[in-house]
Formats: structure tokens, C-alpha cells, sequence
């Protein structure tokens, strides 16, 4: 049991994102966080929809949703001059969307907030020994194709702490929608991340637009001039995610039902707690009227 909750507030300052549709996603934020995220990288967390961002108390990791984010490298998850993580998030009219980038951002967040978490492991490039894999959940699965949906809600897949095994075994989950089949594997519209032991460089294997993955040398990165590694690494990486993630539900096979199918059963749902309540304050008041007539007081209750 994690011994510390990390809070998220989720905020949306976009004209073209509803704050009702805040709620459902940081609704499925949250389930996702409890039920899938926390067991297996053993992290406790609350998602909490505001209004505004004065509104969020102290000590919560701020989401912001923007329509404005228009440098290239700008979304992303940043540092406030306290040192604490924020996310920015670009708003899209597409509900399907804007929830994945959403949860791709929150699940990084939360396993590795400052940036510069890393695992040792064999590097991918033959050439190269030893290496250290920066840790970001969601990137080698994160396109659309391989999400699945919480609450109607489209989320995004995350690998396992088994994803940087040294050899691929039977039984063995690499990642929550069982996308990714074997250690240190990249799918198509993902990419991995790491420093080679031997040079120094941080390089990436990168499976953008074409038939087979790629791999990119990044050089050194002075994160005391530029910021942690995941943020210079996302300014590189920002233009393939949001094209990976764009394509949405239409390519997703793990999606599951989307909310629109959800909704009839949900105003049922509705209907019928209303409806129950209306009985309830009927029958309250009925009983008050029947007490007043009798001139008789209403019974105490005794509490057990």
C-alpha cells in the first residue's frame, strides 16, 4: 500500500471543453488511477475536477486544459517555480481525445512526477550494453489504437514494471490492455527513451509514420540548462503523440463501450433515483401531515 496520495486537480480553461465534461473524465481519471495504475506500480492518487484554478488547494498537481497551447513542445507535464510537476493539456473539441492526452499526462505524472526516474536495462540498439530507460508509462503504447475506454471514457494504455525485464517470459503482463507483448517494445505511433552507459547520449527508438521503428541519437541533455529529461525529451517527441493520439476511438480495439452508449442507462439511472426520492418525500410528507393532524408528536428515534 502506497504510503502517500498524490493529488490531481484536472482544470479546464478552454472555451470548447465543458466543465460537466471534466467531471466525467476525472471521474474515469480517478477509477482508472484506483483499479488499474495503483496496484501494479503501487501508487495511491485522487483526480478531482475544479472550475478554475484558484480553486485548487494546496499541495495538488494542477491540469490545465488550454486552447491556446500553440508552441510546438509547450503540452506536456512542467515544473512550477517550486519545483512541483503541472501538466498542460491541448483542448480539442473531440471529448475522445483531449481524455487520452489527459490520461497519458495524469499516469505520467504519477509514477514518475519530476522527470528523471529511470530503470537500468539491456539497450534496444545492438550496438549499445547497458543502459538507463527513462520511465513514461504510456509512450511505447500511446497511440490511440491501443487505449481502451473507463466509464465510456477513452484512457490511455501504460506498461508494467515487468516492461524492462531482460528476457520475455510466458504469463508475464507488459502492459495493462496487453498491447505490448515483450520487454522494451515500441509500437507503432510510441517511442522509448534512454541514456547509453558507454557515451553519455540519450537516444530514442521512435515508430512515427513509418514501416519500422527508428532509432535517434538526442546527444546530451544538460538538464540543468534545459530543463528535466522528460521535458526536453517531450519537446522533441509532442508533434508524433498528438498525431498518435488524434485518431481517437475509430482506431482503438480495446475501447470498450463509449459514453454515448452509456448515457440512455445513466438517464434511466437517473429517472429512477428521482423518482424514488419523490416517493420517499412524499411519504415524509404525508406522515408529518398525518402527526399534525392527530396533534401527536413525531416518536423519537433511538439510536442503537
Amino acid at each position: 500500500m502506497a504510503a502517500l496520495i498524490r493529488q490531481l486537480a484536472l482544470v479546464s480553461e478552454s472555451k470548447i471543453v465543458p466543465h460537466g465534461d471534466v467531471l466525467k473524465v476525472s471521474a474515469a481519471l480517478q477509477k482508472q488511477a484506483t483499479r488499474d495504475l495503483g496496484p501494479i506500480w503501487d501508487i495511491a492518487a485522487t483526480v478531482d475536477a475544479f472550475e478554475k484554478l484558484e480553486d485548487v488547494p494546496v499541495g495538488y498537481w494542477a491540469m490545465r486544459i488550454m486552447d491556446d497551447i500553440q508552441v510546438d513542445g509547450a503540452a506536456g507535464i512542467h515544473e512550477d517555480e517550486n519545483g512541483q510537476p503541472f501538466a498542460l493539456i491541448t483542448a480539442s473539441s473531440s471529448l475522445d481525445t483531449w481524455s487520452l492526452t489527459a490520461s497519458h499526462e495524469a499516469f505520467e505524472m504519477l509514477v514518475d512526477p519530476f522527470g528523471n526516474r529511470v530503470i537500468a536495462g539491456d539497450s534496444p540498439k545492438p550496438d549499445q550494453g547497458r543502459a538507463s530507460f527513462l520511465v513514461e508509462v504510456c509512450d511505447p503504447s500511446e497511440a490511440a489504437d491501443y487505449a481502451y475506454s473507463v466509464n465510456g471514457i477513452l484512457v490511455s494504455d501504460f506498461y508494467t514494471p515487468n516492461y524492462f525485464d531482460p528476457v520475455k517470459a510466458a504469463g508475464v503482463r507488459y502492459s495493462y490492455t496487453g498491447a505490448l507483448t515483450e520487454p522494451r517494445q515500441v509500437l507503432p505511433g510510441g517511442y522509448l527513451s534512454w541514456q547509453d552507459a558507454a557515451s553519455g547520449h540519450w537516444w530514442q527508438e521512435v515508430w512515427f509514420g513509418t514501416d519500422q521503428p527508428e532509432f535517434r541519437d538526442l546527444g546530451v541533455i544538460d538538464q540543468k540548462a534545459n530543463g528535466n529529461v522528460r521535458a526536453v525529451i517531450d519537446r522533441g517527441t509532442m508533434g508524433g503523440t498528438m498525431k498518435a493520439i488524434a485518431r481517437g476511438r475509430t482506431k482503438s480495439e480495446a475501447a470498450g463501450i463509449t459514453l454515448a452508449a452509456i448515457s440512455p442507462s445513466a438517464v434511466t439511472r437517473a429517472a429512477m433515483w428521482r423518482e424514488r426520492t419523490s416517493e420517499i418525500l412524499e411519504g415524509a410528507r404525508k406522515d408529518s401531515g398525518d402527526r399534525a393532524g392527530t396533534g401527536r408528536r413525531s416518536p423519537r428515534r433511538i439510536r442503537r
